[in-house]
Formats: structure tokens, C-alpha cells, sequence
């Protein structure tokens, strides 16, 4: 996949830029995307450490100069004293998007009840959507997805179903979804039929 829409993932970790141990969010980022898009898409990958000044000059170079229209971060939005990504995230804002850090504790509520600790947020810088992810692979894809009942009727709705049509409105590109992982939701004048 080296020709499509261009998405950072970034992965934020001392021990795992430390070389510690092995990243996991990257390669769930990755896995998730191949699913469930079906326009064709460019992983642009960053791990680095919890460090605000390297998040805030990784974020700007992901949206300015690389052009991704869409950046995942995952890891570091905990209470923790090395926990920045919120703080990063916010400082190279032109937009902050809230609902996506509120639907994002609702999707996870329903499994833990740590997640009000989390303090994930999103944002629009220039024509780039940056959001803020948990952690672990498994949190990943169910704030991603949403929750479905046992006959695979959505309960509650994962982010990423207002993810292509924010796009849409700061003038990125059309992005198609396979509506067996998550179905995207555009006002139907929003819709372009399909090639």
C-alpha cells in the first residue's frame, strides 16, 4: 500500500521506544485499519517516547509537512506523571473536537470502570484529524468499533463511524469503510455512489 490516504500512528511509550519491550499499539492500529477500510490507505508510523515536546513536533509533522489526514495516537492519556498525549494534543490544536473523547469513555465504560481515568482527546489541526486512542490492542478496537449485541446490532458506536465525514468537512479525502467492521455515517447528501 504505498499510493492512498495518508494516516499517522503514533505510538507513545517510554518503555517500548526504550526498546524495553515490544510496541503493540502500532501493529493493532494497523490491523484494525486493514480491516476495516476499503479505500486504500498508507500507514506513516511513529513510536516515541512520553515526552510533550516530541509528541507536539511529531503531531505537526504528521499533519504539515507528511499530510495525514487522519492521526491515531495511542498510549500515554492516563493520570500518570509521564502521561502528556492529551497535553501534547491540545497545545497543537486549531479545533478541539470533545465528542470523541467523551463517546470514547462511554465504549470503554462499559468494560472498565478505570476508564474515567482516561483523558483521551481529539482535535483538528489544518485539515488533519489527530485522536487520541487508549493503549491496549483490545481497548483500541472496541473504542474504534463500538459494542454490538450477540446478533451484531451496534449498542453503543464506536468513534470511528464520525471519522470519515469529519474528514469530509475540513476538506480531506472521501474514506470507505467495510460496514461489517464499522458502518460510516454521512447525512445522505454526503454520500458519493460508488465507482
Amino acid at each position: 500500500m504505498s499510493e492512498g490516504v495518508k494516516i499517522g500512528l503514533v505510538s507513545i511509550s517510554d518503555r517500548a521506544s526504550g526498546g524495553v519491550y515490544e510496541d503493540k499499539g502500532i501493529p493493532a492500529l494497523q490491523d484494525w485499519l486493514g480491516k476495516a477500510l476499503t479505500t486504500p490507505w498508507e500507514a506513516v508510523t511513529r513510536l516515541i517516547p512520553d515526552d510533550q515536546p516530541s509528541i507536539e513536533q511529531t503531531l505537526i509533522e504528521l499533519c504539515d509537512e507528511v499530510g495525514c489526514s487522519l492521526v491515531l495516537t495511542t498510549g500515554g492519556t492516563g493520570p500518570a506523571l509521564r502521561d502528556v498525549t492529551p497535553e501534547a494534543t491540545l497545545a497543537v490544536a486549531h479545533k478541539v473536537m470533545p465528542g470523541f473523547g467523551e463517546q470514547m469513555r462511554q465504549v470503554s465504560l462499559a468494560f472498565v470502570p478505570t476508564a474515567i481515568l482516561s483523558r483521551q482527546v481529539a482535535v483538528i489541526r489544518g485539515q488533519s484529524l489527530i485522536i487520541n486512542l487508549p493503549g491496549q490492542p483490545k481497548a483500541i478496537a472496541e473504542t474504534l468499533e463500538g459494542l454490538k449485541d450477540g446478533d451484531g446490532q451496534q449498542k453503543v458506536h464506536g468513534i470511528f463511524a464520525a471519522v470519515p465525514y469529519c474528514i469530509d468537512l475540513i476538506g480531506g479525502p472521501y474514506i470507505e469503510t467495510d460496514e461489517a467492521i464499522v458502518k460510516a455515517f454521512r447525512p445522505k447528501s454526503a454520500i458519493r455512489p460508488k465507482a
